[in-house]
């Protein structure tokens, strides 16, 4: 077991190198591009850990092809998404502290010593990255995940397990056959509403939290600017600066009131810039929803038959497989293991929708 996980973490360091390869690569900032260089020479120092304890254990580890989540990743970075990477490679290299740090203790003393170096330059890639994104958090604690794809995978997967357990209820009620196809669409207008406007609501409630912690830091600083120019120095402080350049930081920063409401707000409270539109955020949610719930249906357009069924069946149970897969982007877990649990799950779904629909379908028919 100890083998297996050397070999992966072999892997993923190669990988995660690659990465940082292809960020220097594209990069025209020069710090930048000297920084994503030397990420990945210590990526490759990592790789080189994991290899000698592979070795001592009598094993040669070989290279595989690449996983789904870094050819993403790569393709991203050739289109120019870099910032994006970047994000994805906090999340990633965050997951690996938080394994480390949790595992460390069950591990024999040569890997937990290996393990415990990597976790400290692996949280300071953190500390550097966030650096490049504005960011002054440690999110192996918390991780946050956001954007645009995310909320394409996720709706895209309601959409998809809500009507296809829908679907095969309706078929193990063995009606007829246009009540199927008008149950689908129907499930898919209400998945599609529903998803929507939990994104809509969702996003503008965040806003609103958002708009009423920087309306309460600049009423603090509007009525106690000393205390909150305290406030500032301590922090500064916890970073390491001596006392006296942080209060001379603080004093500074505090004479621009606008600068200091940014710096309060991203130092005290742990905020970024909040770019989301609930309108978009409900747009994208609720259209994802609808093409997930679409998959299910679009074999009964062609007609009702055995063939059909299982045309409907095949088809959403490989879409959960991918769409699992796909989640793998975000959740940092392994491209087929994260595949396989959808799968089950849409599985699961098929099967207790058809028992359940057989099941009333004969209570009503008795009754």
């Amino acid at each position: 077991m100890e083998t297996r996980r050397l070999l992966e973490h072999w892997h993923d360091e190669a990988e995660s190198a690659l990465i940082y390869e292809a960020l220097a690569q594209t990069e025209s900032n020069s710090e930048r591009q000297a920084l994503y260089r030397e990420l990945a020479r210590v990526e490759r120092q990592h790789q080189a850990w994991f290899e000698e304890l592979l070795r001592e254990r009598g094993v040669v580890p070989r290279p595989r092809p690449l996983s789904f989540r870094t050819r993403f990743l790569l393709w991203m970075i050739r289109r120019g998404h870099r910032r994006y990477v970047v994000r994805a490679r906090i999340h990633e290299e965050a997951q690996e502290v938080q394994q480390y740090l949790r595992r460390r203790r069950q591990l024999p003393a040569p890997v937990a010593q290996v393990t415990a170096r990597v976790a400290r330059d692996e949280a300071e890639h953190i500390t550097q990255l966030n650096r490049l994104l504005g960011y002054y958090s440690e999110p192996w604690h918390q991780i946050e995940s956001g954007g645009f794809l995310r909320n394409v995978v996720y709706g895209f997967n309601d959409g998809l397990t809500a009507n296809f357990g829908l679907v095969m209820g309706v078929i193990g009620a063995e009606v007829a056959p246009h009540i199927v196809l008008l149950s689908g669409l129907a499930g898919l207008v209400a998945d599609a509403l529903s998803m929507g406007a939990s994104g809509y609501l969702a996003a503008k409630s965040e806003r609103e939290v958002y708009e009423h912690e920087i309306q309460m830091e600049r009423e603090e600083l509007r009525l106690m600017p000393e205390l909150e120019q305290e406030e500032l120095a301590l922090l500064y402080q916890a970073k390491g600066m001596s006392p006296e350049a942080a209060r001379r930081l603080a004093e500074q920063i505090m004479a621009n009131p606008e600068a200091a409401l940014q710096e309060k707000v991203r130092e005290e409270l742990g905020l970024g810039e909040f770019r989301s539109s609930p309108v978009r955020e409900g747009i994208v949610t609720g259209a994802a929803t609808a093409l997930g719930a679409l998959v299910p249906v679009v074999p009964f357009f062609f007609g009702h038959s055995t063939l059909i069924v299982w045309l409907s069946f095949a088809v959403s149970m490989l879409m959960h497989f991918v769409v699992g897969a796909a989640r793998s982007v975000f959740t940092g877990r392994g491209f087929f293991r994260s595949g396989l649990d959808m799968f089950l799950v849409g599985l699961g779904v098929a099967v207790v929708g058809y028992v359940v629909g057989d099941i009333l379908m004969r209570l009503l028919a008795g009754g």
